[in-house]
This record gives C-alpha cells, sequence and structure tokens, in this order.
C-alpha cells in the first residue's frame, strides 16, 4: 500500500511540472493558411523581441533571461513568453525572446547589455513542422529534414535559415514537450 502511494505521488507531481510549464507561457497569434500532412503554414503578424547574437551561445539565454528579470533601462520585469527561436544569424547563433504585445518600439524597457538588442520580427508566412522530445540537434536536425523535403517536394520557396522554436522548460517531460522547426517561405 505505502509503495502505491508513493507511486500515485510521484506520478502526481511530475504530472504537475510537466502540465504547468507547458500552459504557462503566452505565444504570438498566428492563422494556419494551409495544413499539410505533415507541417503547416502559418501567418504571423510583426512582433518585438529581445535578441541576442553570440559565436558561444550557451549564455545567450541567461543574457536574454536576465533582461526579461528587470536588467534593462527601466528595472522592469517582463512576462516570459514562448517560443523561445535560435537560428544561425551572419555565422553566429542567435536567440530570441518574443515580448508580451503590450511592448511597441516606443515603451519597450531598453537593454543594458550592448549584445541585447529590441527588433522588430516581420510577419510573414512560415512552414513549420512540430516535434515532441528532446529540444537537442540531433532531432532538430531530424524534424529540419523532414520538413525541408516536404518543402522542396511542393515547391515551396524558402527564404530564411531554419529556426528552432521551444516552448517547455526543461522540466517538462520530453514527451510532454512541443518543439518545432520553422522556415520562412514565400506564398504565391
Amino acid at each position: 500500500m505505502k509503495f502505491l502511494k508513493i507511486n500515485f505521488l510521484l506520478i502526481g507531481i511530475l504530472f504537475l511540472l510537466s502540465y504547468s510549464q507547458s500552459m504557462a507561457y503566452d505565444e504570438p497569434n498566428y492563422e494556419v493558411i494551409q495544413k499539410k500532412q505533415i507541417y503547416e503554414i502559418r501567418k504571423y503578424s510583426d512582433r518585438l523581441a529581445v535578441e541576442t547574437i553570440d559565436s558561444g551561445s550557451d549564455n545567450n539565454f541567461r543574457k536574454l533571461f536576465n533582461y526579461i528579470s528587470g536588467k534593462n533601462e527601466d528595472d522592469e520585469k517582463i512576462k516570459m513568453t514562448t517560443p523561445v527561436t535560435q537560428f544561425k544569424k551572419n555565422g553566429n547563433m542567435s536567440m530570441q525572446f518574443y515580448l508580451p504585445s503590450k511592448f511597441t518600439l516606443k515603451n519597450v524597457p531598453k537593454p543594458t547589455k550592448e549584445n541585447v538588442r529590441i527588433v522588430n520580427i516581420e510577419g510573414g508566412y512560415y512552414a513549420v513542422i512540430i516535434y515532441s522530445g528532446r529540444a537537442n540537434d540531433k532531432n532538430f536536425i531530424k524534424h529540419k529534414d523532414i520538413l525541408l523535403k516536404k518543402l522542396k517536394e511542393n515547391n515551396v520557396t524558402i527564404i530564411s535559415p531554419p529556426i528552432r522554436a521551444t516552448y517547455d522548460s526543461p522540466f517538462t517531460l520530453p514527451m510532454n514537450r512541443r518543439n518545432e522547426v520553422m522556415f520562412k517561405v514565400q506564398i504565391n
């Protein structure tokens, strides 16, 4: 009986950790334009993000987290949103946190670190494949290759590098995680 209580307690804790982490954050609105068997095409509006670019991406998350934690010119704490995106830019790794929709270029707190900046991500069409599991390079590359192959088969013009989008905390169980590979695409 004691063994069953411990198992139920552990399962309950794991459920709460994975459920609460995946449901806690706002994300940009989009409209699904096309739904294919493996991927979908989404239309996003312009949105603001805080970005850092570095040859060693290990510190990128910390720099962006410090910014939203109040290490900015206004000492303002900013609500975390999802996804966190990463992609190669000019040979370096870029990481971005989207900012809540209440911010504009006029009212967003300015970063205090020189390699952290506010960017406007231009809206447009994105081809997206959703996958679960760990957000590691192997899983990302596997799904990037699947999406790339399908887009080529469907004669879709890709106009960006592959973007890694992660939605959940590292404490979320891998099978409950939502990850995406995105390419900005041209729609005729």
